[in-house]
């Protein structure tokens, strides 16, 4: 059931990606007249189609290969190589019959979209949500962090007390911790309390990669209580009889000290049968459950999270002030895309650590349906598709940019060979980083 929600999720978001940046590049063509012969979600690989119907002059469908979509559009070499249609001469109605700053127009239309909405989604929920956080003396005063698998590896440990990042004290330790500026920056150093005792802790110094690593537990958070909301029918939890308010206290005598340390000691039991000693609703004494573990690491049951109620902090903005702040995250996130791409050109990152594929990105979805979690992800990977795109590779949105910019500035076009050549180039380039990145996908999700 998890598998099928993480795949349901992350097919839901490409879909929406996939069609916007479509329209994108459609609506553009439209306006300026030229004929789009086709509008397709995902691939139709070998003429292989799910579904399809023509409305005017373009045929619109579903194809199989989830890695994308495209629109044909009339008189322009795209990854379909039709080079037939320019041995006639040049129509109004074709792509090439129209002036450079139109055809570039066109060519930037899904790369627009792209960033419109990530800015969109971002001010949404900034908006609705506003910015909340529990502060970071809030989390110092309740016993410190939670340090998850990541967090240890990269020298944490639960309990620790954060007092400042680089020197700088800390009011919101996860935001500082992800700000882009820091992970990117040359000095990874964290003021911290551990054992009553102040010392700094220097993280790695390519920070990025080991951030970059999959996990289902936070690298650190705040240590929340938990106790069960609902308890999912035919599961472990509600074969063993967990109930609302229940609060489980120990696994096989180990004892639970929040939610994502039972949710780490959890996923250590996959497929096991394990003992919880569970405190009932309004029981002063524990009662001992025995089931067995589901083989994703979960029993069945929704948590209710608790402990920092009255100490959490929300920032609530209005419904223009949103938008800036959509903005400000946004392009944040493009600048560390950008800071990342270009360490990885230098060498400074290895991209076997730091890319993630389509299997990736599904499990950063996780095996329950969380609305927030949904729209943040797609915001990110939208804006991650539109630098993507823009960058100077032939058969990418920004390859054709680079011929059209060269255009206008020469007023030469370039001949169709060569568009044809660069075309091939680039989805030579474009389908051995594809194959390279399922290899990392793949390698990683089987722990090489």
């Amino acid at each position: 059931m998890g598998t099928l929600i993480t795949v349901s999720q992350f097919l839901l978001a490409l879909s929406i990606l996939i069609i916007l940046h479509e329209l994108g590049h459609f609506l553009a063509a439209r306006f300026f007249g030229i004929k789009v012969e086709k509008f397709y979600l995902f691939f139709d690989a070998w003429g292989i189609k799910l579904f399809k119907f023509r409305k005017g002059d373009t045929e619109y469908g579903i194809g199989w290969l989830p890695l994308g979509g495209y629109v044909k559009i009339a008189g322009m070499v795209d990854e379909s190589l039709d080079t037939e249609q320019l041995k006639t001469e040049p129509q109004q109605w074709e792509f090439r019959g129209k002036p450079a700053w139109q055809r570039l127009i066109i060519m930037v239309g899904g790369v627009v979209v792209n960033l419109l909405l990530g800015i969109f989604i971002f001010w949404m929920m900034t908006w609705s949500q506003g910015e909340k956080y529990v502060p970071t003396q809030a989390v110092n005063e309740s016993g410190g962090i939670y340090a998850g698998p990541l967090g240890r590896k990269i020298g944490f440990q639960t309990g620790d007390k954060i007092i400042a990042f680089n020197g700088k004290p800390s009011e919101n330790f996860l935001e500082e911790f992800a700000n882009p500026d820091f992970i990117m920056g040359a000095k990874h150093e964290i003021q911290i309390n551990r054992n009553g005792k102040d010392t700094t802790l220097i993280l790695p110094s390519k920070l990025e990669e080991v951030l970059a690593e999959k996990s289902d537990l936070p690298i650190i958070s705040p240590r929340f209580n938990f106790k069960i909301a609902s308890v999912v029918e035919g599961t472990p939890a509600a074969k063993a009889g967990l109930a609302k308010e229940d609060i489980i206290v120990a696994i096989d005598s180990q004892k639970v000290a929040g939610f994502l340390d039972f949710k780490e000691i959890i996923q250590q039991k996959k497929n096991k049968n394990i003992l919880l000693t569970v405190l009932k609703d309004k029981a002063t004494e524990t009662d001992n459950v025995s089931l067995k573990v589901e083989a994703d690491g979960t029993i069945g049951f929704k948590p209710i999270l608790f402990g920092f109620e009255e100490k959490e902090k929300v920032i609530n903005y209005g419904f223009f002030e949103s938008a800036g702040m959509g903005a400000k995250k946004a392009f944040s996130f493009l600048a560390a895309n950008a800071m990342g791409f270009g360490k990885m050109l230098s060498g400074d990152i290895d991209p076997r650590k730091s890319l993630a594929g389509p299997v990736g990105m599904a499990q950063m979805y996780g095996s329950t349906w969380d609305w927030i979690n949904f729209w943040g992800l797609t915001a990110m990977i939208s804006l991650g598709l539109a630098f993507l795109n823009i960058l100077p590779i032939p058969a990418l949105d920004g390859g054709h940019v680079m011929f059209l910019l060269w255009e206008m500035i020469t007023r030469k076009p370039v001949s169709d060979k060569a568009l044809y050549i660069g075309q091939v180039i680039g989805m030579v380039i474009l389908g051995s980083l594809m194959i390279f990145i399922f290899w990392v996908d793949i390698a990683r999700a089987l722990g090489f």
